[in-house]
């Protein structure tokens, strides 16, 4: 009887459990879906001069139709923080150094780099000095996001998890969310000076001219340069610098298993003459960290406009949540327009001295003074606030490396680096309208290639450039006694053009773009290796003429392995009959790189992997040594970050063979690249996988999730896409990698909006139980677009005044 009386007991004790469980899940699905966007219906809108509609098509693209611009930001700020207030929390945060407050003390070394540099202090001065208009539009959009905000019925789930509050949003957290973007963009340039610097001190002039090439081979400019026209390679020296070679320690896993290219971004335009509509094409998809949700938000805007059709303008493209309410990349029915980084010169880092005789100063190239002291408190969850004292130059704050001072000299710093200019795109009737705009854009700079409705094509630099008096490559070093740096800024009028070009198309992709005047107005702040822009220039000027908008999309998901082709020759010459007698593993090695190699980074090819791995282990053989230091002055820090170029600097190696630069522990270079072949096979062997197996499909795994994922591990599985396999890599127009990649797709004329096509990785919210988390996933990773217009409206919401 007692036994049948506890296990009655322990079963209703085991249902009392389970009915607990099953409450707790019913009531955190009725929460989260309390903080869902609200789509249909009808709202007050304070401020509102009429009345504004919000139409959603399935996939949650909204059309934002109003009856002054000023509404429609409202309206836009409203949608924004509906879908995406977590997002924009953390922008402002990254830019502000506020992160530890939401993700506690590991937080806080993120935090102390970025409030270096002060950005909140620096954005409450621009937004003192925004004129009266364009401030006016946004706290219009301000509103609207705390509207939004508040019009949940909950907060945003994630500030749940985090056990945080959602503080306001306002007119300063905006100008951050640019800043943020300038952390994205140009936020490596003070390690690559670094790493420059180290290399200079280690090697001797001749060893320095060699190792970092002023040029590639691939590089193929807008003003019809090519390495022809480059400044020759510097003569290779007799022998190598003393840290050459491998590491001493075997790495655990080759640097090539990581996605080191991490560079981004391709945009192109095709003129009238050659498209089929005889109306421009322009074409982008910028390369980011790709993660849930994504960085973008797709839109369309309309409002009146005197200039627009019919009496109205209407904006279709990609906005950025949080930033001031306008398209980022897309059309305004009369212009189209893109971007790229342009990796300009835009940072010093400038050495400094001190005296023990003046104690409190230090000596910059203006003389000596005595930096400013400001005092930021960085709130840490669970934790006390920490005080950090930041100490500010003429030429900016001081930050410490290696033993030495720095004072960082960054565009960024500039008064001028921040503003609304971008809005005066959105009535730019043609091309040389737009690019005389984006030279007083204040973005990080970037490459602005643009098209109109009568076919013309143009580039130049968007987003504040220096004015260096006498340019030159030492201001990609850190900057010695006596070496001066800029004191001002590039005057619009002085900024390079190309219109129209002969060929009819304009190419851009991270690396050189001028070979000839205008070069050094940029100067390099890491070009990439040109081998993608060079691929994607051939690849559009084949699609030859009557060019129409598919074929100028596809140009962008080229996938194939030109670059990679070349070292799967080098390798399949090492692996001789020699090389192979009495190496199964290596004639493996060999057969596959034959057998399973399809010309593409695809993602069935072995071929490819190993091919890849190859390039990348030799890196390890010849450059571990200075790796390994280099990590250790910066972190994450090695030789590519100091030039892309180092694959020339390898191949150079490799066909001249000079016994001077045999790194130490082989015979001859032969031995060398079987060392490298060898270090592939045991790395990708190390788990016991039979090589045949090593797919890059295996290697290239999608890993986007959301960011809320770092602070509760286990909801990974539900706040991430699938773990699809990717093809495409760096050094292609196709670029993917597991979170880095394509963060959107975009090709359109304007004028024929209806034709134009788009992909992003992500859907429209943040939010894993809406219908739009993830809606367009699957077609951006099969690279097959969707109308970039919102389709036919399915939800409908109303702002009322």
């Amino acid at each position: 009887m007692r036994q049948r009386r506890w296990k009655t007991w322990a079963l209703r004790g085991l249902g009392g459990v389970l009915l607990l469980v099953l409450v707790a899940i019913v009531a955190g699905w009725l929460y989260l879906r309390a903080s869902l966007a609200q789509l249909d219906g009808e709202r007050r809108g304070a401020g509102l001069g009429a009345t504004v509609t919000v139409t959603r098509d399935a996939a949650g693209v909204p059309l934002i139709s109003g009856a002054s611009r000023a509404d429609v930001a409202y309206a836009t700020g409203f949608v924004h923080a509906q879908e995406r207030f977590f997002q924009m929390d953390l922008l402002r945060r990254t830019a502000a150094g506020e992160l530890a407050e939401l993700f506690g003390p590991r937080a806080l070394p993120l935090d102390r780099s970025r409030r270096l540099h002060r950005f909140r202090a620096r954005a409450q001065d621009v937004l003192a000095r925004l004129p009266a208009a364009e401030r006016a539009l946004l706290e219009r959009y301000v509103a609207g996001v705390n509207d939004g905000l508040g019009a949940l019925r909950t907060k945003p789930f994630e500030f749940l998890l985090t056990g945080t509050e959602a503080r306001p949003w306002s007119a300063v957290d905006s100008l951050l969310v640019i800043w943020a973007m300038y952390i994205d963009l140009q936020g490596n340039q003070e390690a690559r000076e670094l790493a420059r610097g180290w290399l200079r001190e280690h090697s001797d002039p001749a060893q320095l001219a060699f190792l970092l090439p002023e040029s590639s081979s691939w590089d193929t400019t807008l003003d019809a340069g090519t390495a022809a026209a480059a400044p020759g390679p510097a003569p290779l020296p007799p022998r190598a610098p003393a840290w050459w070679g491998a590491a001493p320690e075997k790495p655990a896993q080759l640097a090539g298993a990581a996605f080191v290219d991490s560079v981004g971004s391709n945009n192109h335009a095709i003129a009238g003459s050659r498209s089929a509509s005889g109306a421009a094409i322009v074409s982008d998809d910028m390369h980011l960290g790709l993660q849930l949700p994504n960085i973008w938000y797709r839109l369309a805007l309309s409002f009146p406009d005197p200039k627009g059709k019919d009496g109205r303008r209407r904006l279709v493209g990609v906005s950025l949540p949080g930033a001031p309410p306008t398209v980022i990349v897309g059309s305004n029915g009369q212009v189209a327009w893109a971007f790229t980084n342009s990796y300009a010169d835009l940072v010093d880092l400038v050495a400094l001295n001190t005296d023990p005789a003046r104690p409190g100063q230090v000596r910059t190239p203006n003389g000596w003074e005595t930096p400013a002291d400001h005092v930021e408190l960085i709130a840490v969850k669970g934790a006390a606030s920490e005080r950090f004292v930041v100490r500010e130059t003429s030429l900016g704050p001081i930050r410490e490396a290696g033993g030495r001072q720095y004072a960082v000299h960054w565009i960024a710093h500039d008064p001028q680096a921040i503003n609304v200019n971008h809005l005066k795109l959105e009535t730019a009737a043609s091309v040389d309208e737009a690019l005389g705009i984006a030279a007083i854009d204040g973005i990080p700079a970037q490459n602005f290639v643009a098209g109109d409705a009568q076919g013309n094509i143009g580039w130049t630099i968007g987003g504040l450039l220096p004015q260096r008096a006498t340019p030159s490559l030492a201001s990609t070093f850190p900057l010695e006694e006596g070496t001066p740096t800029w004191n001002a800024l590039l005057p619009p009028a002085s900024y390079p053009r190309v219109v129209n070009p002969a060929g009819g198309q304009i190419t851009t992709a991270n690396s050189r773009q001028l070979m000839g005047e205008g070069a050094a107005l940029i100067g390099d702040g890491g070009f990439d290796l040109g081998a993608r822009n060079r691929q994607l220039a051939e690849g559009v000027q084949a699609l030859g003429q009557k060019v129409g908008m598919r074929q100028a999309f596809d140009a962008a998901q080229d996938d194939r392995a030109l670059f990679i082709g070349r070292w799967r020759e080098r390798a399949l010459q090492a692996l001789d009959a020699q090389a192979l007698a009495g190496q199964p593993q290596r004639a493996e090695f060999r057969r596959l790189l034959e057998k399973s190699w399809t010309g593409h980074a695809s993602v069935d090819s072995v071929g490819y992997r190993l091919a890849r791995n190859y390039m990348w282990a030799l890196n390890e053989l010849l450059f571990g040594r200075a790796n390994k230091a280099l990590g250790e002055l910066e972190p994450k820090t090695t030789l590519a970050t100091a030039t892309s170029r180092w694959p020339d600097v390898v191949a150079r190696l490799l066909d001249a063979r000079p016994a001077g630069w045999l790194p130490p522990g082989h015979a001859d270079w032969r031995a060398v690249q079987l060392a490298a072949i060898d270090r592939v096979i045991a790395d990708l062997g190390k788990d016991g996988q039979p090589l045949a197996k090593a797919t890059w499909g295996q290697r290239n795994t999608a890993t986007i999730a959301h960011p809320i994922s770092i602070a509760v591990p286990a909801l990974a599985p539900v706040l991430g896409a699938p773990a699809d396999q990717l093809p495409g890599d760096s050094n292609m127009p196709r670029v993917a990698g597991p979170k880095f990649g394509q963060s959107e797709r975009l090709t359109v004329s304007p004028g024929r909006e209806e034709e134009g096509l788009y992909n992003m990785p992500g859907g429209q919210s943040g939010h894993p139980l809406s219908p739009f988390f993830l809606a367009g996933h699957k077609e951006w990773v099969r690279a097959e677009p969707v109308p970039l217009l919102p389709g036919a409206a399915k939800y409908t919401l109303r702002f009322v005044p």
